[in-house]
């Protein structure tokens, strides 16, 4: 496959390291996602010399190595590859390669030992050491008092490494650049080894999928203590919880350890009151907010697609992790006689849907139905484990807050949501939200379920899918984040209900727009429900993963 590096980053399985391109203009960037989207990522600024002036060049990239050529001139090159996850590795060839680091105050390169040159990367507390193999390098780094006040390094004819490392540099052989190239290029073969062929019609969405999901892995490091799938390294390069659930759901047929590690990096990191991280990286737990309550909703299908997560060991892992969870909903969440509530709209992972747009808190019929299908699915949970006296609990408990569900929350128009001290009725009902009760479609009645599909239908549907706000809504806004555009994880969802429901044909209708969808907008964070553009960051690991389920059952069906 052809990447383009403006939309998909070059990187590896396990690798922090990546390469991509400013996507308006033409600067090619080394970058690094160590410390998550907060930290600065870009190490260098990479450009091709000759005579020492820069010249144009051709990106020929592929998933195993990113190639920049001179134009009109193949023999004249650089090339990068990553065999190991933490070494970037350079060959030139007739041209000179020139890194400029996008510097702080506070960096400092300082020559190492001959060839060799360590960088301290002072706000990222990483240090790189950059290595000459073979070839000319020579180094401009001009020293004031604290600091370099700019650092130049050029390139040319040779193979050069750039190693990354925490604290102390570790001497090592380094293989040869084309050993080195056939390392990764073997690795990648044994990932899409795995990923489904699909109809050939697919075939430009699947390979861009496969290749989003292996390159989006980092290796454990700091606070992550196993393999992590980051939701992208272009923009978003952190682990969110209910993100991280969609990754583990498409991992778990082929890499089930891979998988339930995506879930175990929140049970390690949940916190006292029970509450998961809004987001995980290697250096920060951030719990500002909440996100959805998915994990048993995922759990459940991961256990009936693989053997693996029916171990009891792991099953009970997510079970006593999930009951702190709702602890936590029933004691800080939920004011006495009401539903449970969202203080913010990131909680929902809906941050801007037109629900929110009255203030907080909200209490949600979506919330409400991820906490009934959650208590439903640990009393199944408990009979597994032998926990009887809690799975009738948990029933009890699914079946009273369902009541309140219906007390609260629903009026013959449909669902809706209350806000604020006085919990009043919110005005906005345009959001699909509004619709997740689908979810609970086997405790709704029909007369409800009906409803809903019939508005979904009616009101949501567009050429590619469901919009997450009503194309007819004033509040509807071409590329309004959660006011309008499609996203994968609400897809799924939506789509596994109608089809377990009673609506297939609905169902199968949705998910074939959404696989139409990516061979026109990538595998983007968002999409414009109209024109299907990919929208936001546009090399997303939960579409990707999303994609891939859908095209494994479209197989499957067909």
């Amino acid at each position: 496959m052809k990447l383009d590096i403006r939309e998909i980053p070059f990187s590896r399985f396990g690798s922090y390291f990546c390469v991509s391109q400013e996507k308006d203009a033409d600067e090619i960037y080394i970058r690094d996602v160590h410390g998550g989207d907060d930290a600065p990522s870009k190490l260098f600024k990479l450009d091709l010399l000759q005579n020492g002036a820069p010249k144009g060049f051709d990106i020929l990239a592929t998933e195993t190595a990113l190639r920049f050529q001179l134009v009109g001139d193949e023999e004249k090159y650089a090339e990068i590859i990553l065999p190991e996850e933490d070494e970037l590795h350079i060959e030139t060839s007739g041209v000179e390669v020139r890194l400029k680091a996008s510097k702080v105050k506070y960096d400092t390169l300082h020559e190492y030992e001959d060839g060799m040159f360590e960088y301290h990367i002072y706000p990222k507390e990483l240090k790189l050491m950059i290595s000459n193999l073979s070839g000319e390098m020579s180094v401009e780094a001009p020293w004031n008092v604290i600091g370099n006040d700019f650092i130049d390094i050029r390139m040319k004819n040779g193979h050069f490494v750039i190693e990354s490392y925490r604290t102390v540099y570790q001497q090592k052989e380094y293989a040869s650049f084309e050993a080195g190239k056939e390392k990764v290029e073997g690795l990648y073969r044994e990932w899409v080894a795995n990923v489904t062929k699909g109809s050939e019609v697919y075939q430009p969405s699947i390979g861009r999928a496969a290749y989003i999901t292996w390159s989006s892995v980092v290796h454990p490091d700091g606070i992550l203590k196993d393999y992590a799938m980051y939701m992208s390294k272009l923009w978003m390069y952190n682990i969110w919880s209910w993100d991280n659930c969609f990754n583990a759901l498409h991992l778990g047929a082929n890499y089930p350890e891979l998988a339930y590690s995506q879930l175990k990096i929140f049970i390690d990191t949940q916190d006292d009151s029970g509450v998961y991280p809004d987001f995980v990286n290697d250096k920060f737990i951030s719990y500002n907010c909440i996100k959805p309550p998915v994990f048993t909703y995922v759990y459940e299908k991961l256990m009936d697609m693989n053997d693996y997560f029916k171990d009891p060991n792991r099953l009970r892992g997510i079970y006593d992790s999930t009951k702190k969870v709702m602890h936590y909903y029933d004691l800080y969440r939920t004011y006495e006689g009401r539903l449970p509530h969202y203080k913010h709209g990131n909680d929902s992972g809906w941050d801007n849907a037109s629900l929110f747009h009255q203030g907080m808190p909200v209490e949600a019929p979506d919330l409400a139905s991820f906490l009934i299908r959650t208590y439903d699915s640990l009393a199944r949970f408990a009979v597994i484990l032998g926990e009887e006296a809690e799975a009738t609990q948990f029933t009890k408990k699914a079946d009273s807050l369902f009541e309140l569900l219906m007390e609260r929350l629903y009026d013959e128009n449909g669902f809706f949501g209350r806000v604020g001290k006085n919990a009043e009725k919110i005005d906005f009902r345009s959001s699909l939200i509004l619709r997740l009760p689908v979810l609970i479609g086997y405790r709704l009645e029909k007369k409800v379920m009906d409803q809903l599909v019939c508005d979904l239908v009616e009101n949501f549907e567009t050429p590619y899918g469901f919009a997450t706000e009503m194309p007819s809504s004033p509040l509807y806004k071409e590329n309004g984040y959660w006011l309008g555009p499609i996203w994968a994880p609400v897809t799924y969802l939506f789509v596994d209900s109608l089809t377990s429901f009673g609506y297939s044909e609905i169902g199968k209708r949705i998910r074939d727009k959404f696989l139409n969808l990516t061979l026109v907008g990538g595998m983007a964070e968002n999409f414009d429900p109209i024109s299907g553009k990919g929208l936001v960051d546009t090399s997303f690991t939960w579409t990707s993963s999303v994609f891939l389920e859908f095209v494994e059952k479209k197989l499957k069906d067909d």
